[in-house]
């Protein structure tokens, strides 16, 4: 009979890191890699093994060893793979800040299974050492992946996506995979293409999600459905995006949006507690207008209770083309009052600003108010009137955005986080969640009209008939799902009607060819008798993100590609062979080439 203690191998007996103790005296077989070597008096040698699960102190003597065992420690380097059986015994000098540190093992023989060359990037790190750069540690990904922190990680991503299936299976949810090789459809990013071999010049697409898919199984009568999805965009480069990624995709018939919400808080809930991090449902909720107003953003971050003002009555009357200008051209003046900020020096307050550039602004007019009286841009322009206007105390700090609200908000959401860090102002909860409801069905694309989540979307019935006549004022049954800032996953209550989807897409340009080429299986599929069907994608990569508290998505996924779409430790993408090329009926031109 197979032994069942854990990790329990015809070459070991346990893993590392559970040996407490209460095994001391077992005769055991332990395998792992050389973590450390270190070389005493009189043949006397410690390493200290490693495993997925720890670490533990091995004791290589001639008192209890061998001498195949002795010589061979004096050998080893860092990273070989070795086998040592011996007798767990408490160690002399116990170690309390490792879990294993009571106990070690007294080698009695020693094997190595396979010698490791010089490790082109250290393994261990100590507590003041810098990890090597990001670009060598995703070229020697073998070795970056066996360091403890990244270990952990994906062990927590494996429980995240197991809570995941026992919640959904205990929802009465069926995990349905769907295609990979599918049809290019628009759905806001580039389609990865693959060419068909078969079929020459027609091409699959890589799925951007599996989107239509799984409405077809509501058609189909599956009523609850879930995937742990793979989907992939060929997007520009973003530095918290990757073109390929894992999604927790979800969707169910005869719904509305309370279901779906009130299912999700569930599964967060659940997945907050293997992660170590708290939600209670029901989690608060605001309209995407609500939202945009009060913050600037559609992922606000509750951490902080701080909101946007509209001080347009109070500034547009003061003599200033800047603050005139962008009232008379139909925008407003908005802005943040930072109390205790006006102790936040001038450079401090061009970073905060410089924040507010990236995002589109010209800048930002700020005033501070101490005792001895007010200074900054804004104090110039305004006067001590307007500063009493606004309520502004002395200590506060003023940052102040005007023109459009598409300009005001995005630069007033990207200062407001920097701007509470540098004052040092407390959060009101460690734990913010939130869902943004309601959001528009379009969206204005240099002026063209492109859909805000996707085409699918209901919009909410007193803006059906006008669709047509004022398309950009249509609200809809979407939802997102918001966590300390960070948008965790975004769905929406679908159209189920064909004629309506139809016209949804009209709406966005398409002309009828145009539609039932791309959209005639969906189409049809809701002619058959489709049910009314909701749901919603969350981002597996981004949830473990932020429970495992790292900064990059490149540190949840095992082999992640950087930020220019490259696989740099298989070095991929490559070139390809000119015959595999001509297989598949596919030419190169490199830019400059003249055409065929």
């Amino acid at each position: 009979m197979t032994d069942q203690t854990p990790g329990a191998t015809a070459l070991r007996t346990s893993y590392l890191g559970g040996l407490t103790a209460a095994d001391v005296d077992r005769e055991l077989s332990l395998v792992g890699w050389v973590h450390r070597r270190r070389l005493m008096a009189g043949d006397l040698t410690f390493l200290d093994l490693r495993d997925r699960t720890g670490l533990l102190q091995a004791s290589v003597s001639p008192e209890f060893t061998d001498a195949a065992g002795t010589a061979l420690a004096r050998e080893l380097g860092a990273e070989d793979v070795v086998r040592v059986t011996g007798t767990l015994a408490l160690r002399p000098d116990p170690n309390p800040e490792l879990p294993t540190g009571e106990v070690e093992l007294r080698v009695r023989s020693m094997e190595r299974l396979n010698a490791a060359e010089t490790p082109a990037i250290p393994v261990y790190r100590g507590p003041e050492e810098e990890l090597p750069s990001e670009e060598l540690r995703l070229r020697h990904r073998s070795l970056d992946l066996r360091r403890p922190e990244l270990q952990s990680t994906l062990e927590l991503r494996h429980r995240l996506i197991l809570a995941v299936r026992n919640h959904m299976d205990s929802l009465g949810f069926l995990e349905v995979e769907t295609p990979i090789l599918t049809k290019p459809t628009p759905e806001g990013a580039r389609d990865y293409l693959v060419p068909s071999r078969v079929h020459p010049g027609e091409f699959y697409a890589l799925p951007q999600s599996p989107q239509i898919y799984k409405q077809i199984l509501m058609v189909s009568g599956f009523d609850r459905y879930f995937q742990i999805a793979r989907c992939f965009r060929d997007e520009d480069l973003r530095a918290d995006r990757q073109p390929e990624f894992t999604q927790i995709d979800v969707e169910a018939s005869f719904v509305g949006a309370d279901d779906i919400l009130g299912w999700m808080e569930g599964l967060m809930s659940r997945l907050a507690g293997v992660g170590g991090a708290h939600a209670t449902a029901p989690f608060p909720r605001m309209t995407w207008d609500e939202a945009m107003e009060r913050f600037g953003s559609d992922r606000p971050d509750l951490r902080w209770e701080l909101e946007i003002t509209d001080w347009t009555e109070i500034l547009g009357k003061v003599d200033s083309r800047i603050l005139q200008g962008a009232v008379e051209a139909g925008g407003r003046i908005r802005g943040l009052m930072l109390r205790d900020g006006a102790r936040l020096s001038r450079r401090e307050i061009e970073a905060v600003e410089g924040r507010a550039k990236a995002a589109g602004a010209p800048g930002l007019l700020w005033a501070k108010r101490t005792q001895e009286g007010s200074s900054g841009p804004l104090a110039k322009f305004a006067g001590e009137e307007a500063l009493d206007a606004m309520e502004v105390e002395p200590g506060d700090l003023v940052l102040v955005a005007a023109g459009s609200d598409g300009m005001t908000s995005a630069a007033l959401d990207a200062a407001r986080v920097p701007a509470l860090e540098a004052v040092g102002v407390p959060v009101v909860q460690e734990h913010a969640w939130l869902w943004v409801t309601d959001f528009p069905v379009f969206e204005d694309h240099d002026g063209a009209l492109g859909p805000n989540h996707h085409p699918f979307v209901l919009p909410h019935p007193e803006f059906i008939d006008s669709l047509e006549d004022d398309p950009l004022a249509a609200r809809g049954a979407a939802y997102d799902l918001v966590y300390n800032g960070s948008e965790l996953g975004s769905g929406s209550i679908r159209i189920h009607d064909a004629e309506l989807q139809r016209r949804i897409f009209r709406i966005l340009g398409l002309a009828e060819a145009e539609i039932d080429r791309k959209f005639g299986f969906l189409l049809g599929a809701l002619k058959t008798g489709a049910p009314p069907h909701g749901g919603i994608a969350l981002g597996m990569d981004r949830i473990v993100q932020r429970f495992a508290q790292v900064p990059s998505l490149r540190d949840v996924i095992a082999f992640p590609k950087t930020t220019a779409a490259r696989a740099l430790f298989e070095g991929a993408p490559t070139l390809v062979d000119p015959g595999e090329l001509e297989e598949l009926h596919i030419r190169v031109r490199t830019a400059g080439s003249a055409a065929d």
